[in-house]
């Protein structure tokens, strides 16, 4: 990301964030729109190299906006949705329906058609008896890939596993329901069986869960006679939200994976199928800031130090859900981080936490901004209303200029739906 201080204040490719705030007012989402396409690049390149055929989507629930959407579309980038609202954000921007891949593990009967109607690409079928709705809603052909459990433990924090054996996800292939999910949508009516799916996590810092799993998966699909077109691994790289993470290696990475899928067919003499890949976070997650207001600042002798801002778990929710670690930068000057204090929000909650402990400019104080790094995914797509809190505008951040993408929630919409 292109931050840096300039005449001693923090700017975003030379644009004073102090100016975007005072326009924008604050809560605010900040998006380097230049570092979300050079994420798209990095993936396309990576996979190009392999000499594979593949697909890239774009994980919605990262960070869902039409404007982000249509940027997608520019960068050859499908996406992939999990509800109704998704979808139907995503069937306003300029991304072909075809390019659109429905999953969730409880697809209700009217996602389901609402998902036909509008011509998505294919299906990820997450259980047995989606199968059998997907075949009796059918009005037509449709595509699906069945997500699989490979029973693979990523090591990150247990709420974002998913491919374990213990999960709500997917179809296990030790105790067999995978393969009778395979079984089930060949002889479907209305399913063209594509190929499998599996995810094992999120926030995974390097290859070797996915590499183990791949070897599994072929030799799974070899022995059980399972011919497919798509094998699809879904995303969950990772991003550095401290010093002690480490963004996920994009071409060193996505090179091992691609060698051992090539490396796996060919011991199991097996035809090598087009790869998909569903990034969310590593294409937005380092790309966004948030900036927030100080407020109230509050030292409780040889206890803490409380510097509250004017936001919280409501656009940031995920210090309370994980212990999620951020680090933070003084917007309005450049100073040396002297002072520990603990980064509050104003919600009514003990939880509402930016982060404890952090060093921090002792000269803070009420009015200056903060901005928060490392918050471009899961904290718009996450935030809420609690305490009736008005969700944040974002904006856009490039060489040529500073725009809208989507507005501050008013008042009135926050009881628009009210019966008065």
């Amino acid at each position: 990301m292109t931050l840096q201080y300039i005449d001693n204040e923090l700017t975003m490719h030379g644009h004073r964030l102090k100016d975007i705030a005072g326009e924008y007012g604050t809560p605010l989402f900040v998006y380097d729109e230049t570092m979300i396409r050079q994420q798209c690049h990095r993936f396309h390149t990576a996979l190009q190299d392999s000499g594979l055929n593949y697909t890239i989507s774009y994980a919605s629930k990262a960070f869902s906006a039409v404007q982000l959407f249509n940027m997608m579309a520019e960068e050859d980038m499908g996406l992939d949705v999990v509800s109704e609202g998704e979808l139907y954000t995503a069937l306003q921007s300029n991304v072909a329906p075809e390019r659109i891949h429905f999953h969730g593990n409880n697809k209700t009967d009217w996602e389901i058609l609402y998902a036909i109607e509008s011509g998505v690409e294919y299906f990820v079928i997450d259980s047995l008896d989606e199968i059998a709705r997907i075949d009796r809603l059918a009005t037509k052909q449709v595509k699906a890939v069945l997500r699989i459990n490979p029973g693979v433990e990523a090591h990150t924090h247990e709420f974002i596993q998913t491919g374990q054996e213990d999960s709500k996800f997917g179809l296990s292939i030790k105790k067999r329901l995978a393969l009778e999910g395979v079984r089930q949508i060949e002889a479907a009516e209305h399913i063209d069986f594509m190929g499998v799916h599996f995810h094992i996590g999120s926030q995974i810092f390097e290859s070797t869960g996915t590499v183990e799993t791949v070897k599994l998966v072929i030799e799974w699909l070899k022995e059980n006679d399972i011919d497919i077109q798509v094998l699809n691994i879904g995303g969950g790289f990772s991003i550095k939200y401290t010093d002690d993470d480490v963004s996920y290696p994009i071409e060193e990475g996505i090179k091992t994976i691609t060698q051992a899928v090539q490396a796996a067919c060919e011991a199991h003499s097996y035809p090598v199928p087009e790869l998909s890949l569903e990034p969310g976070r590593s294409i937005v997650g380092e790309a966004g800031i948030t900036l927030y207001e100080v407020g109230t600042i509050k030292e409780i002798p040889d206890t803490n130090y409380y510097v509250s801002i004017d936001g919280g778990m409501s656009d940031h929710i995920r210090t309370a859900l994980y212990d999620a670690k951020y680090e933070l930068r003084l917007v309005d000057r450049e100073e040396t981080h002297d002072k520990t204090m603990t980064i509050a929000g104003k919600l009514c909650e003990s939880g509402d936490i930016i982060r404890r402990d952090i060093k921090l400019p002792a000269s803070i104080k009420r009015g200056d901004l903060l901005a928060v790094l490392s918050t471009g995914a899961y904290h718009y797509s996450m935030s809420s209303n609690y305490n009736q809190m008005v969700k944040p505008a974002v904006v856009f951040v490039s060489e040529s200029g500073v725009r809208p993408v989507i507005k501050r929630q008013t008042l009135a919409q926050l009881i628009q739906n009210d019966i008065i």
